[in-house]
């Protein structure tokens, strides 16, 4: 069944439901984006309320943070934050494949229907028209038939009045002849008019107004799958992210499950435990024995005033409910129980040993890059660097001073002096190879003579070291000489594998297939590492 033959003559209804259905499409599309607008709200209400009750900066080293009940908190906010995510993503995807999709659709529904009533509109006026010549067709043949009737008669009297004369009848039987012949004229165009209408009447009705409204019908079903669509993506943009959700959820069941009450109380008194002793029992002061005895001065066993044997215990207070003020913090950090002392000098030792490292790495860096300098002025100027040495220099020498410093603290307070290993060279002033031994003092070893090359310490190591694993390949773009201890020569092409990156001072460290080692610097060649 199609609207062409079942709803032949019902323009205005098709017309008002197909223009309904594009209101529906319309208002789909606002009730979707009223839902996306209320998922970005709700999104954003949730990263706001993750962001609230995170942590802040400021806090991250607090004591609070090592409990696994408080990290099971930080891992839900964490979720929510990523749930929220997702609602996000419900609405972005809603937008473009339901709101937007829907909306241009509807614009070419909108067109398509407007050309077909364009068209239907075209073929009424069309129908009307031929009407409308048939009418004056119609009306000038009634209007020509009467004249004629009228001739007719007048010349029938007028041939039958024997007063008129001869003339007079021929004359009359004349006009009666000219006026039946325009009669006919016109009853033969009414009779073409008339078949000319029925033609088109036949066609607008049987042939051009159903295709129209069958083109109708198309497009309406049409409009209306697209709306099933949307219907179904709906759903299905909110199914797509569930497994995700899923995930969130789970996360923050397991963050609930990894709450370990029992590791929470060790973490509390690891982290506040004082190191002190009880207090044991107070001694009996009899005060009596300083009123009866006779003071000796020669006596050893004479006892201490009343007033001093008060006092003797009048400043500690063990009373561990009471209110303690805050302590003033100190450098040695002695305003700490014992035991949290000690650990906190040794965090403390452990970052200037790090700290050391690094300026110690910079330093031989800094000597390295002078030495090349001195032997291939035209790679840079010695004096240059001379600056960033000292600083280097000062650096090292100031560290090692709250080394020295931090493990003393540290032997007072009954902890061990074990700090991380770090490189002893530097260098002083003059780009001179300098050893120190970890506590800033020097060795007895002699200092090495400046002539000699800054890289015959890397050759011991390669000597004395396992062959490392290369972590990636090098290939040459320039000629490298290598005249320099230490460094390897290279030709334009050839390809190294690469045992040890750049660290910042220029230099890359490679390998033959010989096993031949050397350095190489980094700007002369394309590295590709190791994934």
């Amino acid at each position: 069944m199609d609207w062409g033959t079942e709803l032949w003559d019902q323009y205005d209804i098709i017309e008002k439901h197909t223009q309904s259905g594009l209101e529906l499409v319309e208002k789909y599309v606002k009730f979707v984006k009223e839902r996306t607008e209320i998922e970005q709200n709700y999104a954003k209400q949730l990263r706001n309320l993750s962001k609230k009750y995170s942590l802040k900066r400021s806090g991250k080293d607090e004591p609070e943070c090592r409990l696994s009940s408080y990290q099971s908190f930080l891992d839900i906010l964490n979720e929510t934050n990523d749930y929220a995510g997702q609602r996000e993503l419900i609405a972005e995807n809603m937008m473009m494949s339901i709101c937007i999709d829907l909306t241009k659709y509807l614009q070419e529904l909108k067109q398509e229907r407007k050309t077909y009533l364009m068209e239907a509109k075209k073929a009424q006026q069309s129908l009307e028209s031929t009407y409308k010549q048939l009418d004056s067709s119609k009306k000038r043949f009634e209007r020509e038939w009467r004249e004629a009737e009228r001739a007719a008669q007048y010349a029938e009297k007028t041939d039958q009045d024997i007063n008129a004369t001869k003339a007079d009848v021929e004359k009359a039987k004349q006009q009666a002849h000219m006026r039946a012949h325009i009669a006919e004229e016109c009853k033969n165009d009414y009779a073409a008019q008339l078949q000319k209408f029925n033609k088109e009447q036949n066609q607008f009705y049987f042939n051009d107004m159903p295709l129209i409204f069958n083109k109708l019908q198309d497009l309406d079903e049409k409009r209306v799958r697209k709306l099933a669509q949307g219907y179904i993506l709906f759903s299905d943009t909110e199914k797509h992210v569930m497994p995700i959700i899923g995930k969130c959820l789970e996360g923050i069941t397991k963050a609930g499950t990894n709450v370990n009450e029992r590791n929470d109380s060790m973490v509390v008194i690891e982290q506040n435990k004082s190191g002190f002793e009880r207090p044991g029992d107070l001694e009996f002061e009899d005060y009596s024995q300083g009123i009866n005895r006779a003071s000796s001065d020669s006596s050893l066993g004479t006892p201490k005033g009343p007033m001093e044997l008060l006092g003797k215990n009048r400043s500690k207070n063990f009373w561990i409910f009471s209110k303690r003020s805050k302590p003033t913090v100190t450098e040695d950090f002695g305003h700490l129980p014992p035991e949290q002392r000690r650990k906190r000098l040794q965090q403390k030792l452990e970052e200037i040993c790090k700290e050391l490292q690094k300026e110690v790495d910079q330093s031989e860096a800094l000597g390295k890059m002078k030495d090349v300098y001195e032997k291939n002025p035209q790679m840079g100027d010695p004096a240059s660097l001379a600056s960033q040495i000292s600083q280097t220099s000062q650096n090292i020498e100031r560290l090692r001073g709250e080394l020295n410093k931090y493990e003393t603290w540290l032997a007072e307070a009954g902890g061990r002096g074990d700090t991380l290993r770090y490189k002893a060279h530097t260098f002083n002033n003059n780009g001179a190879h300098d050893v120190h031994s970890p506590d800033g003092a020097h060795s007895d070893e002699s200092t090495p003579d400046p002539s000699q090359a800054i890289y015959a310490e890397f050759d011991d190591d390669f000597e004395d070291e396992e062959l490392t694993a290369p972590i990636g390949k090098c290939t040459a773009m320039y000629n490298f000489p290598g005249a320099s201890e230490g460094t390897i020569s290279m030709q334009e092409g050839e390809v190294l594998a690469v045992v040890e990156e750049d660290k910042g001072d220029g230099w890359t460290r490679v390998r033959r297939s010989n096993g031949d080692e050397g350095y190489i610097p980094t700007s002369y060649v394309t590295i590709a590492l190791n994934k």
